[in-house]
């Protein structure tokens, strides 16, 4: 038998991974737009979070260290690269169970094509403010900068996403829903 703090740990952790992968899955999968992209980014920020696991233990805690080593991961490998790859259309789904799953599959598809047009910053506020669904000051923490730059950054992002919207000829309820909200 091993020592039993570094099984305790172990097992801490394991719950934390069979509780938070597949949600942070879906996150990275937002924030890269690609499968096997977010299957890594997800693996490296889990590491990180084990390797700073005596000092996160609480699993909102990890959760947060395991979101910003995503964002901050996923920027810098786009920093590194300075290119802009075309990002495959499909995979996970965003929609939950609805009676017509071909036009809700339809609207995730064009959702994270749109996604993926934006800047990584903008990408990875919108992901954070909309879809993890944490306040400003949470996501400026977790991006690493100001509330206003989060704020900036989600303004510029819905505009996009309602001009490619328009230019698109959406729907006219579909302003609404980049808007954040309904009228």
């Amino acid at each position: 038998m091993g020592d039993p703090a570094v099984d305790d740990t172990g097992a801490e952790f394991r719950d934390f991974v069979a509780a938070s992968g597949g949600p942070l899955l879906r996150t990275a999968f937002l924030l890269t737009g690609d499968h096997q992209l977010a299957e890594d980014l997800t693996q490296t920020a889990l590491l990180r979070t084990y390797q700073h696991w005596t000092d996160l233990r609480h699993p909102e805690a990890a959760r947060a260290y395991a979101r910003r080593a995503m964002v901050t991961t996923n920027i810098s490998r786009w920093r590194r690269a300075r290119r802009w790859a075309e990002i495959p259309d499909g995979g996970l789904s965003l929609e939950t169970s609805v009676a017509d799953g071909a036009d809700a599959r339809a609207e995730a598809a064009a959702i994270r094509q749109l996604l993926s047009t934006l800047p990584k910053r903008q990408r990875a506020a919108l992901v954070l403010r909309f879809y993890e669904g944490l306040t400003e000051k949470e996501t400026a923490e977790v991006m690493g900068c100001a509330v206003g730059t989060v704020k900036s950054q989600v303004h510029d992002a819905l505009a996009s996403l309602r001009r490619a919207l328009v230019d698109a000829g959406a729907r006219p309820d579909a302003a609404d829903v980049v808007e954040g909200g309904t009228r």
